[in-house]
């Protein structure tokens, strides 16, 4: 059986030396692939970025600094008390959003209460995921 998570979380986009920019970010889990969340970003011209990521670094950023690739998650400080900062990074380049730990803490219930965070294993999706992405691998690598 396969469960969805969808939440709307409005973020603040923080651009290096401009004014903050308030964007409306759609969150996502997906029980079949309960590792993993999405967060889709909406871009000025009517596309959409979409990040995927372990959901144990979201749930664990919104209490401490955590994250050492392309996503980084930590708790905000510098005047913004009950905020998580989310950076993302590709190369040099670099986007970073703020937004009320409340509203993460509230999609991550969701989704605890459709795969609980630690039982991803146990869920019957996640092997087949795993294998479909083990034979995608393999098949690229050749």
């Amino acid at each position: 059986m396969q469960d969805t998570v969808d939440a709307e979380v409005p973020m603040d986009f923080l651009p290096p030396d401009e004014h903050p920019c308030r964007v409306t970010v759609r969150m996502r889990y997906n029980s079949c692939d309960p590792l993993a969340v999405q967060l889709t970003i909406p871009l000025p011209d009517d596309s959409s970025v979409t990040w995927v990521f372990a959901r144990e670094l979201l749930a664990e950023g919104v209490d401490r600094s955590c994250g050492e690739g392309d996503v980084r998650i930590a708790p905000a400080g510098n005047g913004r008390p009950g905020q998580v900062l989310i950076r993302f990074r590709v190369r040099e380049r670099e986007a970073r959003f703020a937004t009320d730990a409340d509203s993460l803490v509230a999609f991550l219930d969701r989704t605890g209460e459709v795969v609980p965070i630690g039982g991803e294993e146990q869920h019957p999706c996640f092997r087949w995921h795993l294998e479909a992405e083990l034979k995608s691998i393999g098949r690229s690598s050749r």
